[in-house]
């Protein structure tokens, strides 16, 4: 606005202004140049948010893990963690949710009673086979975080979280235990 490559059009009404491309020229640079730049910026998460899809398919915990890392790393600050722990694995959950929702390969499930509990995220991919057992921690120092990865598996293991997966005749499981902290996460995994 205040470089001239948008105009106010009207008054402002409680204090928020419509803004417009003032011309042409400007129109082509918006089109041509932000459009390129905002395509490759999505195109470049797409990339990342399927890789890390792919890995949970395919039992890729350390693949999982790199570009989990980094899309933390581009996408959250230090303050949207500013919360008790209950909350914060909350908020990574919801992280998580998002990226496996963005599949289309598989049916997502989060917080459904299966076993003596209730699984974090449960995936049935469409292998009628395979099934995938989430389970979330979040710690407060990097030096715990495989601990709380094991801490995560062995939860889904004791409450029996694969009960409705094998139920529904899926016999090829993996289960993960994703513990996070700040902008890093641990993944490992383990079949059942």
């Amino acid at each position: 606005f205040t470089t001239g490559y948008l105009t106010r059009l009207g008054k402002a009404e409680n204090g928020v202004y419509k803004l417009i491309i003032p011309n042409q020229e400007v129109r082509e640079v918006f089109v041509l140049k932000i459009r390129e730049w905002f395509n490759q910026i999505v195109a470049n998460n797409r990339a990342s948010t399927n890789k890390i899809n792919q890995g949970f398919l395919e039992g890729e915990a350390e693949t999982i893990q790199q570009e989990l890392t980094m899309f933390l790393g581009e996408t959250i600050r230090v303050f949207d963690t500013k919360a008790r722990n209950e909350e914060k694995e909350i908020f990574y959950h919801g992280i998580l949710l998002g990226i496996l929702k963005n599949y289309s390969g598989w049916v997502v499930k989060s917080n459904r009673e299966s076993g003596d509990g209730f699984a974090d995220i449960r995936l049935k991919p469409k292998n009628p086979d395979a099934g995938i057992i989430v389970e979330l921690k979040y710690v407060r120092s990097l030096h715990d975080l495989d601990q709380a990865c094991e801490r995560a598996l062995e939860q889904i293991e004791d409450r029996r979280y694969d009960t409705e997966l094998r139920e529904d005749g899926r016999n090829d499981i993996l289960a993960y235990g994703i513990a996070f902290c700040r902008k890093r996460c641990k993944v490992v995994v383990k079949n059942l």
